[in-house]
């Protein structure tokens, strides 16, 4: 700690990211980035960009990334979605770091699950924010009926984060209907793995922000993009709160980068459905062994076994260089969230697994 600190930096607790290891022949299960590689397009569009000897490097971007925009709105045309309802950021923790000062900072504390994504709590000590959890069920779904309390907004994952349970859209416009004075955001950062967005209902409920990244389904983690969509007055005030902090979130390359990830519909299909087959596999090999494994719609599974303790199990899989993710919070301590790898990468984790196990 240091005397020069003001006193918010002195409160704070950071956020702590999955673990990035540097070690040889790691298999990397904890930090739920996608095992395929970008679109082909991703990799062309950039080095076009970086054609002329990066030439374009000297300007700055177009500070409403408004190319990024227009491929985003007609992605989403099925359902409306214009370019002035679209929102782009630097990776949707930007986006949603944004969202919590422009939409959810108010007198009334704002609400969220007991068990979810952990930066959320981090934005509320930056900002201020007064906040309170909901507890999930005991089989960890969301209840809206548990959320009719006063509030000054409500966020919440769908896939939730850490357990990959999914709030059916039915729920969700429940949910909006309830409380059509407080915004709503809709953190879908797993929703392509399984679920359907709530994009859909985005023109007809003035209090839905829906935010995305393509770190995970476009498997473009290290290009740092995310989005929001919602109805104007909300992406109004996004980008009043950007352009008071950083006008150019978003630079040529990551830019480019996006546009090509969002066109390529081909590309986004196969891969996310080959994690589908492979979480989906994994689940079964897991159950097979005796774990406890959530139903998930996202690219990861959260999972226990009666008989071993979590930790235990996770450094064990981490001496054989296999890393998963284990948290040390109330409820889920006794959980391992599993990042879904490759096929090559969950046949060795159910090998290890195991091994483990008949040792006991």
């Amino acid at each position: 700690m240091s005397r020069y600190w003001s006193p918010v930096v002195h409160r704070l607790t950071p956020y702590v990211p999955g673990e990035q290891p540097k070690l040889p022949q790691l298999v990397k299960l904890n930090t739920n980035e996608n095992p395929y590689p970008p679109s082909p397009r991703v990799v062309a569009a950039i080095a076009g960009e970086l054609a002329a000897d990066g030439g374009l490097l000297r300007l700055y971007p177009d500070p409403n990334a408004d190319q990024l925009r227009a491929a985003i709105a007609t992605r989403y045309g099925e359902f409306g979605i214009g370019t002035e309802q679209v929102f782009v950021g630097n990776g949707s923790d930007e986006v949603l770091a944004l969202a919590f000062m422009a939409l959810l900072k108010h007198e009334l504390p704002i609400l969220f699950p007991d068990i979810t994504y952990s930066f959320y709590p981090v934005y509320c000590a930056l900002y201020e924010i007064a906040c309170v959890t909901v507890p999930l069920s005991e089989d960890f779904q969301i209840r809206v009926d548990d959320y009719d309390v006063a509030n000054g907004g409500i966020i919440f994952p769908n896939p939730n984060a850490p357990t990959g349970c999914l709030l059916p859209l039915a729920a969700i416009e429940q949910l909006l209907l309830r409380q059509q004075q407080s915004v709503v955001v809709v953190d879908e950062a797993y929703v392509d793995f399984g679920g359907a967005s709530a994009i859909a209902l985005v023109n007809r409920h003035a209090n839905l922000l829906v935010v995305h990244t393509l770190s995970k389904s476009r498997s473009l983690a290290g290009l740092r993009v995310g989005y929001a969509i919602g109805q104007r007055d909300l992406i109004e005030a996004l980008e009043r709160v950007k352009n008071s902090f950083n006008s150019y979130p978003l630079d040529r390359l990551a830019i480019v980068g996006a546009v090509a990830a969002m066109a390529d519909e081909e590309h986004f299909e196969s891969t996310r459905q080959a994690v589908i087959r492979s979480r989906e596999k994994l689940r079964s090999a897991l159950l097979a062994l005796g774990f406890s494994v959530l139903p998930s719609a996202a690219n990861f599974i959260f999972v226990r076994h009666p008989q071993h303790d979590a930790g235990e199990l996770a450094a064990r899989l981490r001496q054989r260089g296999i890393i998963v993710r284990h948290f040390l919070l109330p409820r889920i301590e006794q959980y391992l969230r599993i990042t879904i790898g490759s096929d090559t990468q969950c046949a060795s984790l159910i090998q290890a697994l195991q091994e483990l196990l008949a040792k006991r």
